[in-house]
């Protein structure tokens, strides 16, 4: 019975510590105060953007992108990025200039508060073009679906991948264009996915992403 005597001990030892571990961990995640928007303070601010967002997010200028109900993450990543000069957009970066970090918060969680008005793709032989690579990629080439991260209709995945459905087909190409050509440099994977896009594909994409929902 001797031989049990340190594995016993060993066990009561777990015993005790675990409990004092668990105990611990409430304490310290409760610790880290949690961001509490103020839709209000959002709403107000984001009065400045209307004139090229719309009201209330859904941009009817094809130029401007639609900001209803996308993650509130990725909207203030791009603030961010916009105010640092990481993101280069002239317009965007006096915006952004003035915003604080609880600023871009409250507009970012306005804006995924409304909901996003519908769009619809226009031409019916891009948009298959553009279906088959939004789903499927292109192999050959080692192109990835962008369903993969972007979700088969269009909604993302919250704090990784933003919400695409319905957006401006003018916007999506101008930005893959961007990417391809090094204009836009504030995503590496966006960077080395549209490197491999050709005017043709770019343009089917963003037909089929526009009338997604």
């Amino acid at each position: 019975m001797k031989s049990f005597a340190p594995l016993l001990m060993a066990a009561l030892c777990a015993i005790t510590v675990v409990p004092s571990i668990a105990a611990d961990a409430p304490a310290s995640a409760s610790a880290a105060p949690k961001f509490k928007p103020d839709l209000a303070k959002g709403e107000a601010l984001f009065a400045s953007c209307v004139a090229c967002h719309a009201a209330d997010g859904n941009s009817a200028i094809p130029a401007n992108p639609k900001l209803s109900q996308q993650h509130p993450e990725y909207i203030v990543k791009q603030l961010r990025e916009f105010k640092s000069g990481k993101r280069a957009n002239a317009i965007m970066a006096g915006f952004a200039a003035g915003l604080s970090d609880d600023d871009m918060k409250n507009i970012a969680y306005w804006l995924a508060s409304k909901p996003a008005k519908p769009g619809f793709a226009k031409d019916k032989e891009l948009v298959a073009v553009g279906e088959r690579i939004y789903k499927g990629g292109i192999a050959d080439r080692q192109i990835a679906a962008c369903a993969g991260c972007h979700s088969p209709n269009g909604a993302g995945i919250p704090a990784q991948y933003p919400r695409l459905a319905g957006q401006h087909a003018d916007y999506t190409t101008a930005q893959l264009t961007a990417f391809r050509d090094g204009v836009r440099k504030n995503n590496l994977q966006m960077t080395q996915v549209a490197a491999k896009l050709n005017d043709r594909e770019i343009r089917a994409v963003s037909d089929y992403i526009a009338g997604l929902r």
